[in-house]
């Protein structure tokens, strides 16, 4: 038996078990909470997976930018399902609990989804670089089998820091309560319930942040020094509206995600409190996987133009039959 699994104090639920505390304290608003959630992560499963079904069925799509977006809308989906649906449960019930292979899991697929999506971010701004400043050797570089190898390795980094945070977190006693002061099995608090945060625990964390946080998020940052270098110095106005119009959905999402991460980071743990963790876990696991989409949507040219493309060949496959 693990460390976690002998938790001390009195445990109504069983050996084995923690109880997500959540919003509790909103005993009055559960239903609207549950309703607002709900609609939330319906919108979210939609706007990305008709992402994904665009960029399928439209050629004109099937692009190194458009490729990569189709992975992080897949992670978007895979972040906030591992979230959401219990939150939903737990909202409905009176016991909140989770089992500790479910906690671990729960953690696991948040990690791999949000370490994957920061070094997809990366691999996207590095897209409209080559397409910006090296537009000649764009199509060579950035081939179909280089795309996928970025993918990949987004993916597989995600994997190996996943594993890496929940082992090691995981492996260490619990003292004092089995009560998580939040929605899901999230890092930071779990962090806060452990007898001993050892040296290697704070290693492991803050190579994780330097590594493959603001790593990518470095390689964001200097791309769009040159990118920006580039376009400025663009003979049109025109020419350099064009060329920041192609950036812009990127760079909102790039604000959205690292904004929220930000936060989290950097909020102090004397002045935190659950509730404001809380409000900041949502933009990362409801509101910015909800919001790419619409983003992506909304200030694109070329997947409103696919949409409506899409549904025209739809009504008129449909008006031929009758």
């Amino acid at each position: 038996m693990s460390n976690w699994e002998s938790l001390s104090g009195e445990n109504q639920t069983g050996i084995g078990v923690l109880i997500l505390v959540g919003f509790s304290s909103l005993n009055k608003l559960q239903i609207l909470l549950f309703l607002v959630f709900l609609l939330t992560y319906l919108l979210t499963l939609m706007g990305n997976l008709l992402i994904v079904l665009l960029i399928k069925l439209n050629p004109s799509l099937h692009t190194p930018m458009y490729f990569f977006l189709v992975n992080l809308s897949v992670s978007e989906i895979c972040c906030t399902t591992s979230v959401t649906p219990q939150l939903l449960v737990h909202l409905l019930v009176e016991e909140k609990t989770i089992s500790l292979t479910g906690c671990a899991l729960q953690l696991y697929i948040f990690t791999v989804t949000g370490q994957t999506a920061c070094c997809l971010l990366a691999a996207m701004a590095y897209d409209r670089f080559m397409a910006i400043c090296r537009p000649l050797h764009y199509a060579t570089i950035l081939s179909d089998r280089v795309c996928a190898r970025l993918a990949g390795a987004s993916w597989l980094i995600g994997i190996l820091v996943a594993v890496a945070e929940t082992v090691l977190l995981f492996s260490l006693p619990l003292c004092g309560t089995h009560h998580i002061p939040h929605y899901f099995c999230s890092a930071q608090p779990l962090q806060k319930m452990l007898c001993t945060y050892t040296w290697k625990n704070m290693i492991v964390d803050f190579s994780i942040l330097v590594l493959f946080v603001m790593g990518p998020f470095l390689l964001i940052t200097l791309s769009y020094v040159r990118i920006i270098s580039t376009i400025l110095k663009l003979p049109s106005a025109e020419g350099r509206r064009n060329a920041f119009s192609t950036c812009s959905s990127h760079l909102t999402v790039v604000t959205l995600l690292y904004g929220t991460a930000l936060l989290s980071y950097l909020n102090p743990t004397s002045s935190s409190t659950p509730e404001s963790n809380q409000l900041i876990a949502l933009m990362y696991t409801a509101v910015t996987p909800m919001l790419n989409p619409v983003i992506y949507s909304l200030r694109n040219k070329e997947v409103k133009g696919a949409f409506r493309n899409t549904v025209g060949k739809a009504i008129f496959s449909r008006s031929r039959r009758y």
